[in-house]
């Protein structure tokens, strides 16, 4: 069996018809069928949804969310809904989803996660 893991960009070209799309589409119609496994870093979902809400607002970006999350693909690591909803605040606030994410992993390792860069602190 094959196995694919797929990237934001990927993601992109299925959702906007872009090119590459074709390919994507016959993955992703081949994991339907159970013919191939296909892998999608939760972080790369999360960038595309940021990506579309900042670009089509929230009720866009949940619609398109709520397809990806249907997708026969499995999602590594598991990010819990609550990530999501920062990125909708971050979004809002035009803040980067960087920061967003550092925050949450720093919060989660009990601020094990070391940077020296003031993009992601404070």
């Amino acid at each position: 069996m094959d196995t694919y893991i797929l990237d934001a960009c990927s993601l992109v070209a299925m959702l906007a018809a872009e090119p590459g799309v074709a390919e994507v589409r016959n993955i992703i119609r081949r994991a339907y069928r159970g013919n191939t496994h296909v892998s999608m870093n939760r972080l790369n979902v999360l960038e595309v949804y940021y990506g579309l809400f900042r670009s089509y607002g929230k009720e866009y970006a949940d619609d398109k969310l709520e397809k990806i999350n249907k997708l026969p693909v499995v999602n590594i690591p598991d990010i819990n809904n609550e990530l999501f909803k920062s990125a909708q605040r971050a979004a809002y606030q035009f803040n980067k989803l960087a920061r967003v994410i550092y925050n949450e992993i720093s919060a989660r390792a009990r601020n094990l996660l070391r940077t020296e860069s003031p993009q992601y602190t404070g």
